[in-house]
């Protein structure tokens, strides 16, 4: 049976809220100013059209005047996703929690090296 597309979009939108709920306390009050978006995919001006998630704008604890004019915010692309769990909703659903753990670690201030020391490079 194949999926709607909006049952990709909920499954997204329920995994990626008990990410955010399973976050200890002290991550979760840092995350106040972060917008997390669903999206289909990537756009075109975006670096790779094969992004899964994208992190953009100021991290967390950044100076006033250092701050990106754009609130922070991190996009999960649901198709791209979908595609890299091949199209399995329990793989497609743990793609998406390990993608918003990768996007939040940016916003937090961790490089590459850094999430992959927390195993979400």
């Amino acid at each position: 049976m194949k999926k709607s597309h909006s049952t990709w979009f909920d499954w997204a939108e329920a995994e990626s809220a008990d990410v955010l709920a399973g976050l200890p306390a002290d991550i979760r009050a840092k995350l106040g100013n972060i917008l997390i978006t669903l999206e289909n995919r990537p756009a075109p001006e975006d670096e790779d059209d094969d992004l899964l998630g994208l992190f953009t704008g100021w991290t967390y604890g950044e100076e006033l005047e250092e701050q990106d004019p754009l609130a922070p915010s991190v996009r999960l692309f649901i198709e791209n996703l979908r595609r890299e769990a091949d199209d399995n909703p329990r793989r497609f659903r743990e793609e998406v929690r390990t993608t918003l753990l990768h996007e939040i670690g940016h916003y937090l201030g961790l490089d590459e090296d850094g999430l992959d020391a927390l195993g979400i490079g």
